[in-house]
């Protein structure tokens, strides 16, 4: 056998950094580009862990949620207040009805004044005064006040700003330019509306019941003041006040006033959908169940909004809009049919669980469309008006709901929200404005 030769040993040879990856790389080496992968390289966030990590955003978004919990606790916690001490489910009816009137009045005005001087100058004292209109009812009912000074004393919680929309503002100032990420912003916030009003009502009548009448208003006051003042806290997350001398009012601005009209269709909707499944929870000898009926409805849009956030969706937000509105449309004959076939509240349940779900991604889009066609530095101004006319509509579908259950039938009912989503859709169509280009994502 031949021998080695003798001798100095020969240096080994020098592997290049290219060689290196190569064998790192290697099918046989033990760390393949998978492990390696899995190992060095952390998961990528999704889109919320992304948007709440822009700086600032947790602390403004944290006093926001604390702040928007109350608006679905104020008006259950009246009505048991009302109601449990005057024994009138009238007189309660028809404070709430005032107040949201003096809303849809007073907070456009609220809403120009925050555009006008900020968010912080505006917001805590309109908080505040609201706040103070709580404790002014809460004492007048306490008291045996006149029913008069009820009427006036919820009608003062009006100046409550616009916290979704000043949130939603924020959004716009930070994200200025990134249209995929605002559009996971409108997404989360239209979830944390549904997420407020589904436990809104729910945590106003455990405390109510729970404790005494009056525990909800309490609650929902120390929730509202302190949310705001947290918020307001967050300076440097605020929009800058613009000069909008020469920018006209929202009302007039070009495609806004087809949109306020869908949003007030898309309130009778909301309305009448709760008062029509109030009444049939009753007439199945089950009215308590109504509020978790209607809960799984705000399931369905708080789960479809955040999903719908995170999809990365191309073309034009207006042919959304459209689709979105005959989906929401096509899917409330749902709980119709589960009225009208089966009776039975369970099932009833489920279909409003599914038919909720095309609620979020309407709201979004439409909300993303006030955004677009709000002249600058009236933001907030412009979607207030948008609210305005959701109230407008849920006091209309409320009565048109009621009016129906009594009258004609509770199954019956279901046929007033789909015949206002039908409304909604036809405004929608005919008011319809192609995107010029089918590729921009919104």
């Amino acid at each position: 056998m031949p021998q080695r030769p003798h001798g100095p040993h020969r240096p080994l040879p020098t592997m290049t950094a290219d060689a290196l990856v190569i064998a790192d790389f290697s099918p046989r080496s033990p760390r393949g580009p998978r492990a390696r992968r899995s190992r060095d390289s952390p998961r990528s966030p999704g889109p919320y862990r992304r948007l709440l990590a822009t700086p600032g955003a947790r602390a403004f978004t944290i006093g926001n949620l604390l702040a928007r919990l109350p608006m679905g606790m104020f008006s259950v916690s009246a009505v048991v207040m009302i109601a449990g001490t005057r024994g009138s489910y009238a007189l309660a009816g028809a404070v709430t009805a005032a107040g949201l009137g003096a809303t849809a009045v007073v907070a456009p005005w609220i809403a120009r004044l925050v555009d006008r001087y900020g968010q912080a100058k505006i917001a805590v004292p309109a908080t505040l005064l609201a706040a103070l209109g709580s404790l002014a009812l809460l004492l007048c009912v306490r008291l045996d006040a006149p029913a008069w000074t009820l009427f006036v004393s919820y009608a003062a919680t009006a100046t409550t700003p616009n916290l979704g929309g000043m949130s939603r503002a924020r959004w716009a100032y930070l994200l200025d330019g990134d249209e995929k990420a605002l559009h996971v912003a409108n997404s989360f916030e239209q979830a944390a509306d549904e997420a407020c009003f589904m436990l809104g009502p729910v945590l106003a009548a455990f405390l109510c019941g729970t404790f005494f009448p009056e525990a909800g208003t309490l609650a929902g006051v120390t929730l509202l003041v302190t949310g705001a003042l947290l918020f307001a806290a967050q300076r440097s997350t605020e929009p800058p006040v613009r000069r909008r001398a020469a920018s006209k009012s929202p009302f007039r601005a070009p495609g806004i006033p087809p949109l306020l009209t869908v949003c007030l269709a898309m309130g009778a909707v909301f309305g009448s959908m709760e008062v029509v499944t109030i009444g049939f929870a009753d007439a199945q000898g089950h009215r308590a169940a109504a509020g978790i009926v209607l809960g799984l409805q705000a399931a369905g849009s708080c789960a479809a909004g955040l999903v719908y956030g995170a999809v990365h969706r191309d073309g034009s937000v207006e042919d959304r809009y459209v689709w979105c509105i005959t989906a929401m449309t096509a899917l409330l004959t749902l709980p119709l049919l589960a009225a009208a076939l089966t009776g039975s509240l369970l099932v009833l349940g489920c279909a409003l669980l599914v038919a909720g779900m095309a609620t979020a991604p309407t709201m979004v889009t439409g909300m993303t469309l006030v955004q677009r066609r709000t002249p600058p530095g009236r933001l907030n101004e412009g979607m207030t008006l948008a609210v305005t006319g959701l109230l407008g509509g849920i006091a209309c579908g409320s009565a048109a709901g009621g009016w129906t259950v009594e009258h004609v039938s509770p199954v019956a009912g279901y046929g007033v929200p789909v015949t206002a989503a039908a409304a909604a859709l036809m405004i929608a169509l005919v008011t319809h404005r192609p995107a010029r280009s089918s590729n921009r994502f919104t």
